[in-house]
């Protein structure tokens, strides 16, 4: 505090030389130095204000010429996202998982009595007794021709008994070839449906097809559930998240598949993620005259979450560019955009420049100053306030960085206003006010 207002102090000091009757003080009247030009504010190398004004440089850096900025948000990989279906009609018995667990893929998810499970069991015992029945069957014909054959050797049979052995060996091999097809089918649905068929009155498992979490999960213990069409949860595997923006068709020429973007998330203010465009839509939205472009982010930390909203950033080309630090760029009263370089040590002066596009914490700067220049980027303000009226404009407060100081500036109450800027002067330096200054 003692800090600020010694500062004050030595502000309203240099304003009460500046004078702010009819003809401005000049500072040859009060230090004794040739008088500063118009736009130019001297600051004396003992003054502890010098200490206090913070320059910077001016510099040449990298800045994008064409880009494309559009929002958008974080949704799930399309290709990752499962809807977990029932396989079979029944009462749902266990759910072993809870939204946003993490399972693994062919994790158990939940357990079904159903009696599907056993007609495709019976089935199966079913198949498998043809099969038996087939091979026997086979295995009689297979005698029943060798009989024949050996009696029509020793001419005990015709020949037409011989034929009719044969036939009936080969219906017989097709009648097992049939029932092996029929209980390899019925072995499918039981693999199909989890189940094994040395066991009976199993349950059905349902399991994770995917790694992933669970987001969403609609079902029960006790329920019964007949529809096997309708989802009961919704597994997805967020190790990569596709950020979904929308992009004018103005600016469509500029993205390209695989392209890497930046992506920047309300969520993490000041942080820049990377990404890849992996799909540009085909068609232009009718009512946005927008195409809708995705483009894909490694998540494997877990950080990003479908519906968090930010946005994309494509640069298509770099400059080099002039930039001054935002806080040293501030505007006259007629809209002008001036900042003060330090031509000399102690010595600022004021220059008209125009600028750009911001871009983070600099501003392009078209003109005005050159790579190198050093400028105040924090007292601006108060250097603002010192300058001469002629270099200020007509409508800026006279040589006083505070308004409420430069009352009676230019009017017949200067002298007034000059007195109590040296009484405050006083004060605020901590020295007691001459006899010549009380009200």
């Amino acid at each position: 505090m003692k800090h600020v207002i010694g500062l004050l102090a030595t502000l309203a000091g240099l304003a009460a030389a500046t004078g702010c009757d009819g003809r401005a003080a000049t500072p040859a009247e009060t230090t004794g130095r040739p008088a500063a030009a118009p736009g130019v504010v001297e600051v004396p190398p003992d003054s502890p204000m010098l200490a206090q004004l913070k320059r910077d440089t001016v510099k040449l850096v990298d800045l994008p010429t064409d880009e494309v900025v559009a929002p958008g948000k974080i949704e799930a990989n399309p290709n990752r996202v499962s809807k977990v279906v029932l396989p079979v009609s029944g009462r749902i018995t266990s759910v072993l998982v809870k939204t946003g667990d993490a399972v693994e893929e062919d994790q158990p998810l939940l357990t079904i009595a159903s009696p599907d499970a056993d007609s495709a069991m019976s089935a199966y015992l079913s198949a498998q007794a043809t099969v038996t029945q087939a091979e026997a069957a086979l295995g009689k014909a297979q005698a029943d021709l060798d009989r024949a054959s050996d009696l029509f050797e020793h001419n005990a049979v015709a020949k037409k008994d011989v034929l009719n052995a044969e036939s009936a060996l080969t219906q017989a091999k097709a009648a097992v070839q049939q029932a092996h097809a029929s209980r390899e089918q019925t072995v499918r649905r039981l693999s199909v449906l989890g189940l094994t068929a040395s066991e009976s009155r199993q349950q059905v498992v349902v399991r994770s097809p995917l790694a992933g979490k669970v987001l969403e999960l609609t079902v029960v213990p006790g329920e019964y559930r007949n529809d096997t069409s309708a989802s009961v949860m919704t597994i997805a595997d967020l190790a990569t998240v596709w950020v979904t923006s929308q992009v004018p068709e103005s600016y469509i020429r500029f993205v390209q598949i695989r392209e890497r973007v930046e992506i920047s998330l309300v969520a993490y203010p000041g942080e820049v993620f990377e990404g890849r465009v992996s799909r540009i839509a085909d068609v232009v939205d009718p009512q946005t005259r927008t195409v809708k472009v995705q483009a894909e982010m490694d998540n494997r930390a877990g950080r990003f979450r479908p519906e968090m909203y930010g946005s994309i950033h494509h640069i298509e080309a770099v400059a080099k560019t002039v930039v001054v630090p935002a806080g040293a760029v501030v505007e006259n009263n007629d809209g002008r955009s001036i900042v003060f370089v330090e031509t000399s040590p102690g010595r600022f002066e004021q220059r008209q420049v125009s600028v750009g596009k911001r871009a983070g914490d600099v501003v392009r700067v078209v003109n005005g100053v050159t790579p190198g220049d050093t400028v105040v980027v924090d007292g601006v303000m108060l250097l603002k306030g010192m300058l001469r009226p002629s270099a200020r404009g007509p409508h800026e407060p006279c040589g006083v960085p505070n308004a409420e100081a430069a009352l009676g500036c230019g009017s017949e109450s200067a002298p007034a206003a000059r007195r109590e800027n040296a009484r405050r002067s006083a004060i605020a330096s901590g020295g007691g006010v001459p006899a010549s200054l009380k009200r």
